[in-house]
């Protein structure tokens, strides 16, 4: 359904959309599109903002409201940022500006019409990799499921370890830009003076070392989703051409003479409190309002303290399943530990908390004591572990040692070898440009495994 006043406007995007191979049909004013609505349940509508007999934000609450399986794109008039960003906050699959571009008109009907009026499927995937029946995650995940139809720019805030990049990748494969591709970047982990580069890419020539012609992370994401995590890291000057990237939908590679058009969606992340960032000047408010349009909270782990049992339970499934093991039993002394334990570390500790039990205990059980909690932080009822209780005698040399001597005769080994597994893991996380799931394919190794050991080489930031 085309929903626009001017007749010529009409026709122009009648004529493009039937070319297409598309049946469509038209209305000029709130009242018939709303009429048209009920009566043909369209796959897509097109509505232009300024209506005769009313707003077009109108009819998108309404579709919202009654057809919420129809998306809804609204046309706007240029460079009306406002009117853009009200549209997507009541529910509009996305926006295009006038005077309309065709071959833009073109990737945007296609997208919407990727969707499935069906969501099942697409709950069925969220309530897979989302685990827990408490009150905040069963929220988290019908937002999700929404949140997938819809083209708009997400911010995803919460904890460090609780999720963040799970949600946004559920948000990705769930929506029409599933087929596409999702690249995550960690704002905090790229050199400052490299930041432009990694985003946008550069020309041959452009500065000393740029030996050829290199891709930016938008253009890697074209056609998919872009996920900028810790955006809160990004120095003042890149959020300018950040913010330029997203309003005019175009970036310019370093070096390059032109302007090259994007098709992303993006979502971003932060452990900070972005208006918080915003008033200590820290991040402009432009930005923010672009990249707020939706926000999303996902909460911290204690306070879900309930879905423990179960979340350790798949968590424990999928490590022993990684390193090739049988999964152990989960004993309820272990289970009454983990439930009367704070998480300062969130969802990303229990796993290592898992991680490390599976490799300390017998193989076919984990109780309490095979838990290793964070510094004093211990469990309600049960006292942090003394490191110097219940020594074991091993003869090192001629002379009986505890097993505290032993680390002391083997500390310089371990350190060294720490440090040349440091190197090698910074290494390959530069050459897979910090994303996580390359540098464990290039390790070998898996990807739960590569995050135990950023967090214990101190990489993980």
């Amino acid at each position: 359904m085309i929903v626009d006043d001017e007749p010529d406007i009409r026709e122009l995007l009648d004529i493009t959309l039937t070319r297409m191979g598309l049946d469509t049909f038209t209305a000029a004013t709130l009242e018939e599109a709303r009429a048209g609505v009920a009566r043909e349940q369209p796959d897509l509508c097109l509505t232009d903002m300024r209506l005769p007999d009313g707003n077009g934000i109108s009819l998108v609450e309404y579709i919202q409201q009654d057809f919420p399986h129809i998306p809804v794109a609204m046309i706007t008039a240029h460079g009306s940022v406002e009117a853009a960003i009200s549209a997507l906050k009541a529910g509009a699959f996305d926006f295009i500006s006038k005077p309309i571009e065709l071959d833009t008109l073109r990737k945007l009907v296609t997208s919407a019409l990727q969707l499935e009026g069906d969501t099942r499927k697409a709950d069925d995937a969220v309530d897979h990799d989302l685990i827990g029946s408490a009150e905040s995650v069963q929220q988290l995940r019908r937002q999700i499921t929404k949140l997938a139809r819809s083209q708009a720019p997400v911010h995803i805030h919460g904890e460090s370890g609780s999720g963040k990049e799970v949600v946004a990748r559920l948000i990705h494969n769930n929506g029409a830009r599933a087929s596409g591709a999702f690249v995550a970047v960690n704002c905090g982990a790229i050199p400052p003076d490299l930041m432009e580069s990694e985003l946008f890419g550069h020309t041959r020539g452009s500065f000393t070392g740029a030996n050829q012609d290199k891709i930016g992370l938008f253009q890697a994401a074209a056609g998919g989703t872009l996920f900028l995590d810790e955006v809160a890291d990004l120095p003042l000057g890149m959020q300018v051409k950040l913010l330029r990237a997203i309003q005019e939908k175009a970036i310019r590679p370093v070096g390059a003479s032109e302007e090259q058009a994007t098709d992303v969606r993006l979502l971003s992340a932060t452990h900070k409190n972005l208006a918080h960032e915003v008033a200590a000047g820290r991040f402009r408010n432009d930005l923010f309002y672009r990249i707020n349009v939706i926000d999303l909270y996902v909460p911290s782990l204690r306070e879900r303290i309930e879905d423990v049992p179960e979340l350790a339970e798949v968590l424990l499934t999928r490590i022993a399943r990684d390193e090739g093991n049988e999964k152990p039993r989960l004993e309820k002394s272990a289970i009454d530990a983990l439930c009367n334990y704070s998480f300062p570390g969130n969802v990303r500790e229990l796993e290592n908390m898992l991680e490390r039990a599976l490799a300390l205990s017998d193989g076919t059980s984990i109780t309490a004591d095979d838990l290793q909690f964070s510094g004093t932080a211990a469990p309600a009822g049960r006292p942090a572990p003394d490191p110097v209780q219940a020594t074991t005698t091993a003869p090192v040399g001629s002379s009986s040692a505890t097993a505290l001597d032993l680390e002391a005769a083997y500390g310089d080994l371990e350190g060294y070898l720490e440090s040349i597994e440091k190197q090698i893991i910074s290494k390959a996380l530069e050459e897979s440009r910090w994303n996580r799931t390359a540098t464990a394919k290039l390790l070998g190794i898996s990807f739960r495994s590569l995050r135990y050991r950023l967090k214990k080489l101190g990489l993980e930031d």
